[in-house]
């Protein structure tokens, strides 16, 4: 018998590929945009309902719940379970942003399309999509990780037909997966635009976390002519991806002070400006260095969720910098795929993954 009419549950009627059927507040938006969707049961009959085992949470929005805490104000456990109790999904009010999780198939409506049909129940598998769109209903958290920005809980999500969903691969452990799918888009992207760079060009990542780790190894790996450099606030996170051979370069800094990013960028390309600049900060305020250390007609790629438009679009236009500014997508066709692969081929990366992330 289907679990979700074991438990006494009907299907409900009425649902969408899109999930619309599930927004309370504004009716008419898209679940993402949303300010709170309905997150309760019965699901519908066009959705997957998943039992939730851990929130991998994403990193601007984790440090700015654990600033909070620092700043006197509730855990930061307190305050995901009332951001979900309020919204019916993990969308940080302040960052805007949310993360993904990892969980087991509970049951797939009959008139379910999407990537999990004919999946065994049971099956453990991690979402491709934000926490902002996902209706999500916690019953508790069971431990913190803040290394990881992950969260160990009990609950429950539903997501349409629409929603890209990958299975768990058996070759790595939970966290490191997790991990990894959590920014898979950084790496595929960079994978594709970096193919436009001149031969023996040069490419600065700003953020040596989960994202600028998996960046800097898709660069690597797709062009070994590029000079690479890596700028990130934590001395140890450079001495990482130094150590790992991801760069030729790299320097703690605080990205914020974006004319000393200038200048370091401009040292190491001897007054030339970088051909690309990859923002992966989980801070805000760091877009005026990547636009500052990149030449002119240079790409600069934003995939930190700490940035802001305006302060792009406008920072850009206000030093007359006329650089092409793409703004990062965290699904690509395949980037799950590609990612784990990226892991596989390069042994080095695996190690510093599991060592910062996964250990």
């Amino acid at each position: 018998m289907n679990p979700a009419l074991a438990s006494g549950s009907s299907y409900r009627s009425g649902g969408d590929a899109l999930g619309l059927c599930r927004v309370l507040e504004p009716i008419g938006m898209l679940p993402q945009a949303a300010e709170r969707v309905d997150n309760q049961l019965p699901p519908y009959a066009s959705e997957v309902w998943l039992d939730v085992e851990t929130l991998n949470i994403d990193a601007a929005s984790f440090v700015q719940l654990e600033a909070t805490e620092k700043a006197g104000g509730p855990p930061v456990d307190r305050q995901i379970l009332d951001i979900i109790a309020v919204r019916g999904k993990m969308q940080n009010p302040v960052t805007g942003s949310g993360g993904m999780l990892l969980g087991r198939v509970k049951a797939l409506g009959p008139d379910y399309t999407g990537p999990l049909a004919g999946v065994p129940l049971g099956t453990r598998v991690a979402t491709l999509v934000s926490l902002t769109l996902t209706p999500l209903h916690l019953d508790r958290i069971v431990e913190l990780r803040p290394q990881a920005h992950q969260v160990v809980v009990q609950g429950r999500a539903h997501l349409p037909s629409s929603a890209p969903i990958a299975v768990l691969p058996e070759d790595f452990p939970d966290a490191l997966a997790l991990s990894i799918l959590d920014v898979a888009g950084a790496p595929a992207l960079v994978d594709r635009w970096v193919k436009h760079l001149p031969q023996g060009g040069s490419l600065l990542v700003i953020g040596a976390g989960k994202a600028g780790i998996l960046s800097l190894a898709a660069a690597r790996k797709a062009r070994p002519d590029l000079k690479l450099f890596a700028i990130d606030y934590h001395q140890a996170s450079v001495d990482a991806v130094l150590a790992a051979g991801l760069c030729d370069h790299g320097l703690a800094l605080d990205a914020t002070r974006a004319i000393d990013v200038r200048a370091a960028a401009h040292q190491w390309t001897a007054g030339q400006g970088m051909d690309a600049v990859v923002n992966m900060a989980s801070l805000p305020g760091t877009e005026m260095a990547t636009i500052l250390a990149a030449k002119s007609r240079a790409l600069c790629l934003f995939f930190g969720m700490a940035t802001s438009f305006t302060r792009v679009a406008l920072g850009a236009e206000g030093v007359g910098a006329d650089v092409d500014l793409l703004i990062g997508n965290g699904y690509a066709i395949g980037h799950a795929d590609f990612a784990l692969d990226l892991v596989r081929a390069m042994p080095a990366v695996r190690d510093l993954l599991v060592r910062r992330f996964a250990a």
